[in-house]
């Protein structure tokens, strides 16, 4: 345990999220020196920014919602499992255009490219976090950076993620990590930034309760008593205290890539008062530039004791007992990726419109291994691709996008992605405006399309998938308003039907989703509102709840002579009742179903959290508090919420 405590942090992935949270403190990071002797001179400067964009950004240190789940914001649900299969339940699409093998149960735990972040900072900075929970749960890892030279630096992260659950034999265990390096010429036309990304994760299958009256029966006081679908007593017993289960989902990806350009301008030589120190500025005119990516996915799901009860409706077949027999199902997916870009830029250095037009050349392998034969398909694109750019680095400035991507050839042709955006960032911080609108078609994932164990084989004929959406989004942060609207269109959408089979629903649908969040403060008192509200065509195979809400009451004040800031208080989050997907453990994914509704009572979360100085915070909360009073929240048929648990969790900062 001391080990996992000191070699821990939590690091919260930058997605794209049509509803993200309002931070209530700016989300910055600034030491200044030490009284000792072992600090540099200097105040501690640390950003970050992401591929393709040159906008900073600082590590968050603020303590307002440092008490919530990391992994499942905002609207993140597992199936009552830190780590286990999770799905929003806000509605969000795909937004990538080749070919893909379609496991995306795991999405809100695992580090993808685009995600990853590129480091400058002028010491070396270490974040350590460690969460945890009743029973076991635990979320720990580690993040370090450092500038190897002023213009060249690297990054690591690994984080871990570990609970056994409330309920028999649904054990999560993921292993997740990163490295990353951002390296820039003197005279700064070279560019390079590279990456690893590597997951790992592993859920064992209790198919669910048998029933959901078990949950008031005081016999079942002790949740891992209540009988499930998948028991098999005493298999793959890890010591004395985690029982394993014999039916397992293991999904592993990695991806390594390098992104190079370089650009050729006019440069300026600033020279200080003495001439002693100079630095060099570049305007760009053109570029070149190229970036090669190499991925791997592999999923497996086993079943090494199969019941023939499981698969009734799906195949019959009698199995030998004392694991003579399995289940067993291995899909695999590895890409190369090549693109080369030629960009031209236009404009002041500080207000530059940048424009790009490129090719790319992309293989993709699919594979199905079955124990007793293999398929496989194999896929070589070219595509087009084409943008224009415009960020808005100062104050009052507008920002404009534009980027098209075009599948010319192989099985993806005529594969798609259109997106464009326009908005203006007001003077003093007042309000941030965005409108934009994309359209996506893209082929059905392949595991939709072909499944098969050594017993049954599905197989479908998918077509392309179409997703059109429109959205309006407005931040600001004087007033502490974030508020937006998006509408999607949808057709040819792909999904599991109620009988957990691949389907594909033709006829265009849309969703049309509003949301909004203020913050109100008096003095030390904060409250903190969000809500949600989305409204998908009648008749379209969606399982999303009409209206999502939390709200936070906490004081939020400084003490012992400023030395110690503290947030206290109480969250409810709730949403309205409506019929959840179901999970199939069988094909790792949720499925679509209109017979099994649910309508819980509101989530009580009770928390203190407090930081000291810059470096260190932590928290302490009681979280399910409503169980105290109510039986367990239902989150699909056969699947349900903690109990009233407490969790701790820490963030502790190095600066040498």
């Amino acid at each position: 345990m001391l080990i996992i405590v000191l070699l821990s942090t939590v690091n919260v992935s930058g997605q794209s999220n049509p509803a993200a949270p309002l931070n209530i403190e700016p989300d910055t990071v600034s030491f200044k020196k030490s009284n000792t002797d072992e600090w540099h001179n200097g105040d501690v400067r640390i950003h970050y920014t992401y591929l393709g964009s040159n906008k900073e950004h600082t590590p968050d240190s603020s303590i307002h919602s440092f008490h919530r789940r990391a992994l499942a914001q905002p609207w993140q649900r597992d199936l009552g499992n830190q780590g286990g299969p999770s799905q929003s339940l806000l509605f969000t699409t795909r937004t990538t255009t080749g070919p893909t093998l379609g496991y995306f149960i795991y999405d809100a735990y695992r580090f993808t490219v685009d995600s990853l972040r590129f480091y400058n900072t002028n010491r070396p900075y270490s974040a350590f976090t460690f969460q945890l929970g009743s029973k076991l749960e635990q979320v720990a890892s580690i993040h370090h950076t450092q500038n190897i030279k002023p213009n060249w630096n690297f990054s690591v992260e690994y984080r871990k993620i570990f609970s056994p659950g409330y309920y028999s034999i649904q054990r999560a265990n993921h292993d997740n990590g990163n490295l990353t390096t951002h390296y820039r010429s003197i005279d700064r036309r070279y560019n390079l930034y590279a990456g690893v990304v590597y997951n790992k994760e592993q859920n064992d299958e209790n198919g669910g309760i048998l029933a959901d009256s078990l949950l008031s029966d005081p016999a079942y006081g002790d949740r891992r008593t209540v009988p499930v679908a998948f028991a098999n007593s005493g298999f793959g017993t890890s010591g004395t205290t985690v029982p394993r289960s014999s039916v397992s989902n293991t999904l592993r990806d990695y991806s390594a890539f390098i992104d190079h350009s370089y650009t050729f301008g006019s440069t300026d030589t600033t020279y200080n008062e003495d001439s002693t120190q100079y630095s060099l500025a570049l305007t760009p005119r053109f570029s070149i530039r190229h970036r090669l990516q190499v991925s791997g996915y592999k999923h497996v799901f086993n079943d090494v004791r199969p019941d023939s009860l499981r698969y009734v409706g799906f195949f019959n077949q009698s199995f030998a007992g004392n694991g003579a027999d399995s289940v067993y199902s291995e899909q695999k997916w590895s890409s190369i990726d090549n693109k080369l870009v030629l960009n031209g830029f236009l404009g002041k250095r500080e207000r530059q419109l940048q424009f790009s037009t490129g090719l790319g050349l992309r293989s993709d392998k699919f594979s199905t291994n079955y124990l007793v034969g293999t398929e496989t398909e194999n896929i070589a694109s070219i595509y087009a691709i084409g943008g224009l750019q415009k960020e808005a680095l100062r104050s009052g400035e507008w920002f404009y996008n534009a980027n098209a991507t075009f599948f010319i050839t192989g099985a993806a042709s005529g594969n798609s992605l259109l997106q464009a955006s326009i908005g203006k960032d007001l003077k003093d911080d007042w309000a941030t405006i965005d409108i934009g609108a994309s359209q996506l078609i893209t082929n059905a994932p392949y595991s939709y399309g072909l499944y098969i164990n050594q017993y049954d084989t599905i197989n479908k004929q998918l077509s392309k998938e179409s997703y059109t959406q429109l959205y309006l989004k407005l931040y600001s942060r004087k007033l502490n308003l974030l508020a937006g609207a998006r509408n999607y269109i949808i057709a040819n959408y792909a999904y599991l039907n109620a009988t957990q089979r691949p389907y594909q629903y033709a006829p265009t649908f849309n969703i049309a989703q509003v949301w909004v969040q203020k913050i109100f403060r008096w003095r030390s008192i904060v409250l903190d509102n969000e809500l949600v509200y989305q409204q998908p065509t009648s008749g379209a195979p969606i399982n999303v709840p009409q209206l999502l809400g939390r709200h936070q009451l906490s004081v939020e004040t400084k003490i012992f002579k400023n030395t110690l800031k503290v947030a206290t208080g109480i969250q409810i989050r709730y949403h309205s009742g409506y019929a959840p997907s179901g999970y199939s453990p069988f094909f790792n994914r949720f499925y679509y179903q209109d017979t099994y509704s649910v309508s819980n009572a509101p989530e009580t979360a009770v928390f203190f959290n407090f930081k000291i100085k810059k470096r260190f915070r932590a928290y302490v909360m009681g979280d399910q508090m409503q169980q105290l009073f109510t039986t367990n929240n239902l989150i699909a048929q056969g699947y349900a919420g903690q109990n009233a648990m407490i969790r701790f969790g820490f963030n502790w900062i190095m600066v040498n």
